[in-house]
């Protein structure tokens, strides 16, 4: 069922499209955050690398360098080596970084750990490098804590000049570092109490915006009620608001065009479906559509294929109608033509009536052949007005054979018995012209004997009406001919019986409407034809059980 329903691959199509784009989505999200990791990371170590660079570059010795990287080396309890700098490869981004002052980061995940390499101010042949255990999860502090001291060492060169030389370091920041007066910040007695003791505060803030946790560092200085503060720095988010949209608007564009992937085939196959008909409008009824596959899309193209071989045979067959009704009108009209003729140059009154009761048959035989075609034509062009009421089935079939009788015909007609509780659902003007037309037909070819019955079906619950005869018969290859309009297996023998070709093509007709068929075969008894008409007793009952009953009658 699957491979036949294009709705059903539409989508399971969507739900995969759905997870890959998930994945993918997971994917980038995973790459781009480290990406920000990555440049997190740098941006916090940028300020100190700055500074850090400026105060190794300030001693005037190699030992008094060695002995300041020792000590910053125990302040950050993180080894610290002063290596020489070709015994380091680096990138041409980390080349550049070096050369705008700015620290490298680099992050071993397997590990857990960071080496970050700092430039040294004055001396390119030798840079700091550091290693840094991120799994130690006292990290973070200490280094916020270290970096004011390390600020204050950088500013002690330029007494009276601090806030001028903080807006000139503040460029190698990624965050705002100020001094300000204690007092306007909101601090507790604790937090005071440390700061008097020469010890740095960390103070944590929640932000409703999207930079949600901050992180600011407050430590004291020397100038009486000031304090350096460094921040606030924004905690690293893994999935902020812009990258959120980002990835949320790039993923339901791929889903856009995984939806116009999976919609194109079928559009294109409606394209085809809508050319088609643009082009039987303008009378072309030669194309056909190519079926694809067992999905609705195939079911309907090939649904306008028979659609389109419909159209063809019933042209075809209005054509042959109009050819069939010209050539039967054509003869009553001639032989009406001929007695109007006789009349003029006849003076015998005798002879005279003898030719207007000639006249008068062949207006009669233009009357029927009208009327049947009336009755053929409304019940070929579209679906009748069908009336369909409980009937006794018993009524019509005694209606038609009593009818029969009062012909004077000759002929033996036997009903088969049927109960007056048989009830079918029927337009019993159409059910009594089937009989009728059925009765008709075999009085003009029977020997003797016409036999009709009818009932319903025990098994399929399928109604039925039957007649026989015991004439010739109908050969085989025929029996399917027959149900044609103005259809004559011996077109003499027909003419000379009487009829137009017309009343089996209008019983094959009512049958359709009716919902049932008309078959015709031989019949076991009296070896003539038996033509057999099934409907379904019951209006709305399933009509699937129509194959049933064609096997058991």
């Amino acid at each position: 069922m699957f491979k036949h329903s294009i709705f059903l691959r539409i989508y399971a199509g969507l739900v995969i499209l759905v997870v890959l784009v998930a994945m993918f989505g997971y994917l980038l999200v995973q790459i781009i955050n480290y990406q920000r990791a990555q440049e997190y990371r740098e941006s916090l170590t940028d300020g100190i690398s700055y500074v850090m660079s400026e105060s190794v570059a300030r001693q005037k010795t190699l030992q008094q360098k060695m002995d300041w990287i020792s000590d910053a080396s125990d302040l950050l309890e993180l080894p610290i080596y002063y290596i020489d700098s070709n015994k380091v490869e680096l990138s041409r981004t980390e080349e550049r970084r070096i050369n705008d002052q700015k620290a490298i980061v680099r992050y071993d995940a397997e590990q857990g750990v960071a080496y970050m390499i700092l430039g040294i101010k004055n001396d390119p042949k030798h840079y700091l490098y550091v290693k840094v255990d991120s799994k130690d999860s006292k990290f973070g502090q200490r280094q916020m804590k270290a970096l004011p001291i390390f600020v204050l060492d950088y500013l002690v060169y330029y007494p009276g000049q601090e806030e001028e030389y903080l807006e000139k370091i503040q460029e190698h920041f990624s965050y705002p570092i100020s001094i300000e007066n204690v007092s306007d910040i909101n601090l507790d007695s604790e937090q005071i109490g440390q700061l008097r003791s020469d010890q740095s505060v960390i103070l944590y803030r929640d932000s409703a915006s999207m930079h949600g946790t901050t992180i600011s560092v407050v430590s004291s200085m020397s100038i009486p009620g000031k304090v350096l503060v460094l921040g606030p720095v924004p905690m690293f988010n893994w999935m902020p608001f812009k990258l959120a949209a980002g990835i949320t608007l790039l993923s339901m564009f791929l889903l856009c065009l995984g939806v116009y992937g999976l919609i194109v085939p079928m559009q294109r196959k409606i394209r085809q479906v809508n050319h088609a008909l643009n082009r039987m409008k303008t009378g072309d009824l030669s194309l056909r559509l190519h079926v694809d596959g067992n999905d609705e899309m195939a079911t309907l193209a090939s649904s306008y294929n028979n659609m389109s071989d419909h159209i063809q045979r019933l042209i075809e067959a209005q054509r042959e109608l109009m050819r069939a009704v010209s050539h039967e009108l054509r003869t009553p009209v001639a032989r009406i033509r001929f007695g109007m003729e006789m009349l003029a140059d006849e003076d015998e009154y005798e002879y005279r009536l003898q030719q207007v009761e000639m006249i008068d048959k062949d207006i009669e035989a233009l009357n029927t052949l009208i009327d049947e075609i009336m009755t053929y034509a409304k019940l070929e062009q579209g679906t009748p007005s069908l009336d369909f009421e409980e009937i006794v089935l018993v009524d019509v079939l005694s209606q038609v054979a009593n009818e029969t009788e009062a012909l004077k015909t000759q002929k033996n007609i036997q009903l088969v018995p049927l109960a007056a509780n048989v009830i079918v659902d029927a337009e019993r003007r159409y059910l009594h012209r089937v009989v009728q037309n059925l009765v008709g037909n075999a009085i003009r070819y029977c020997e003797d004997k016409v036999r009709i019955s009818g009932g319903i079906h025990a098994e399929t619950g399928m109604a039925y009406v039957c007649v026989e005869d015991d004439g010739p018969g109908i050969p085989e290859e025929d029996r399917t001919r027959i149900f044609e309009a103005f259809a004559r297996l011996d077109d003499s023998r027909t003419r000379a019986s009487g009829g137009y070709g017309l009343g089996l093509s209008i019983v094959s007709r009512i049958a359709y409407w009716f919902g049932g068929q008309i078959s015709v075969d031989a019949s076991p008894e009296l070896g003539g034809a038996r033509f057999t008409m099934i409907w379904p007793s019951k209006r709305f009952k399933a009509k699937k059980k129509s194959s049933k009953l064609r096997e058991n009658i």
